[in-house]
């Protein structure tokens, strides 16, 4: 198979291939054993459709509080289209593209176990819609995440029905045109499929590990900027000593103190005599910090790969052992919580940068207050901190767990929701926070250095001031420092910090 695919089935997918799928815009494909499992569980279906006296939740009966209500076999079509259209309520803000691409693959993913009872066609839409770039409009509100992610999957799949919108070619336009342009016809869905793919967790799931994706940078970044803060600052690099972090033990920790080792080894500033005997906890403890940003990460990975390599709909068919099990897999509660703990845990690294950043502008250490020349007549960075302060206060305010909250729904009948899928969004609003927040500090060690020359800082972070400085010049007197703080957050979303990290 060419390494422009992305192969989808029970095999276990990793980290680094969802990376590469955005970044290397691959296209995806089932593979033969998904393709072969995915028939031997459809064909075990229409046989246990022929048992005329049996129900089966959700293929023969009604959704949710219906669940008694016995559908006959001539209506099971207009069953599964009723519930794609019916659920199909999502409101506010459109999802990422990149964000749809990953529920699209998800959906396939979790389809191809052969475990939910979808007909090869409409599998291979999905595919098709994938490597086409016709990727259905979702928005943002409407989950509970627990019944599955029921409204954001629902506008997933109404362009396999030739409703709903999608974007295609640059343009958002109805799903029909784009049907009409490729020839395909409209899928005409069989019993269960309906469930198959509005049950799922793949809302959450790829907000998820998009913000994983982001967020591992920013962590990178976060050391980076933070050592040349420290450097900035005139500080001291005993804390950073690996003797203090081998009597704790913590994995983040640790690695932290070697990265900013790493990041200083060879500054001329880091070397010179210090007047002062201990720095703000803000410099003296960015390996604990951090640390614990990085130790939340990885949990938080394990439990999003586990669930991207598993079956979240509902019922569950297990041909083998002649089953068909109705349970709850599609409940988004290990990711609500660990989507919870994880805004907690970045919010954490714009909290101590902001720190940084007001310590480097308050006119200590010989830098000038607000780090610009004649203060007074200039406000220099005073107002930037101001920014970064409000911004970590609306992360504080975003950080409210999701969680701990539950509205029962369907009569009922779904008593105890994850909302999880509010869990998801406002992560990654909180993760966009961060990276706004790293800039500014970024934008203020910049400008603090330039009052330490002739001194120099380590190789590595004079090879990022000097590819900063050709984005953004200091700041000899007022100017519109709204330019400079945009041109800062795209250097730190574009600057190469896992590489240089591990210089």
């Amino acid at each position: 198979m060419s390494y422009n695919y992305l192969p989808l089935d029970r095999k276990w997918l990793n980290f680094q291939q969802v990376k590469n799928l955005l970044d290397y815009e691959q296209l995806v494909s089932i593979t033969f054993d998904a393709h072969e499992r995915i028939l031997a569980c459809r064909g075990y279906l229409d046989r246990k459709m022929e048992e005329k006296d049996r129900q089966y939740y959700g293929i023969n009966t009604g959704f949710g509080f219906l669940q008694n209500v016995k559908i006959d076999a001539s209506q099971i079509e207009q069953l599964q289209y009723n519930l794609i259209v019916s659920h199909a309520c999502g409101l506010g803000e459109e999802v990422p593209r990149d964000i749809v691409k990953l529920m699209l693959m998800l959906k396939i993913k979790s389809l191809s176990y052969g475990n939910s009872g979808v007909q090869i066609a409409t599998v291979i839409r999905l595919m098709y819609m994938y490597n086409h770039d016709v990727l259905p409009v979702i928005y943002t509100q409407g989950s509970l995440g627990a019944s599955g992610d029921l409204a954001p999957l629902s506008h997933l799949s109404l362009p396999l029905l030739g409703l709903g919108e999608v974007h295609h070619d640059g343009k958002k336009m109805p799903s029909s045109e784009v049907l009409a342009k490729f020839g395909w016809e409209p899928i005409h869905l069989q019993s269960k499929e309906g469930l198959a793919l509005i049950n799922g967790t793949q809302f959450m799931s790829a907000y998820g590990m998009y913000c994983l994706k982001k967020a591992e940078h920013l962590i990178a970044m976060a050391d980076l900027v933070a050592a040349l803060s420290f450097d900035a600052f005139d500080g001291i690099t005993e804390p950073f000593d690996e003797h203090i972090h081998a009597i704790r033990q913590h994995k983040g920790q640790v690695d932290t103190a070697a990265q900013l080792r790493r990041h200083l080894s060879g500054s001329g500033i880091a070397s010179q005599p210090k007047k002062q005997v201990q720095d703000p906890y803000s410099f003296r403890c960015v390996p604990q910090v951090h640390g614990a940003t990085k130790d939340a990460f990885d949990h938080v990975l394990a439990v999003m790969l586990r669930e991207i390599n598993s079956v979240t709909d509902n019922p569950n068919i297990f041909p083998e052992d002649d089953l068909v099990v109705s349970g709850g897999n599609f409940h988004g509660q290990p990711l609500a919580l660990v989507l919870d703990y994880f805004a907690i845990a970045m919010s954490e690294l714009a909290n101590i940068s902001e720190r940084r950043t007001y310590q480097l502008i308050s006119g200590q250490r010989g830098l000038p207050l607000f780090l610009v020349k004649d203060a007074g007549l200039n406000s220099g960075f005073m107002i930037p901190q101001y920014t970064a302060a409000g911004i970590v206060s609306e992360n504080k305010q975003l950080c409210t767990p999701a969680s701990v909250d539950s509205i029962s729904s369907s009569n009922n009948q779904e008593d105890h929701v994850s909302m999880g899928a509010n869990a998801a969004t406002k992560c990654l609003r909180v993760i966009s926070n961060v990276e706004k927040v790293l800039a500014i500090e970024l934008l203020s060690a910049a400008q603090a250095m330039e009052f330490r020359r002739p001194a120099v800082s380590s190789p590595v972070l004079e090879e990022l001031l000097t590819a900063f400085r050709q984005k953004v010049s200091f700041n000899e007197s007022d100017r519109l420092l709204h330019t400079d703080m945009k041109a800062a957050i795209g250097f730190i979303a574009d600057w190469p910090a896992i590489l240089t990290s591990q210089v």
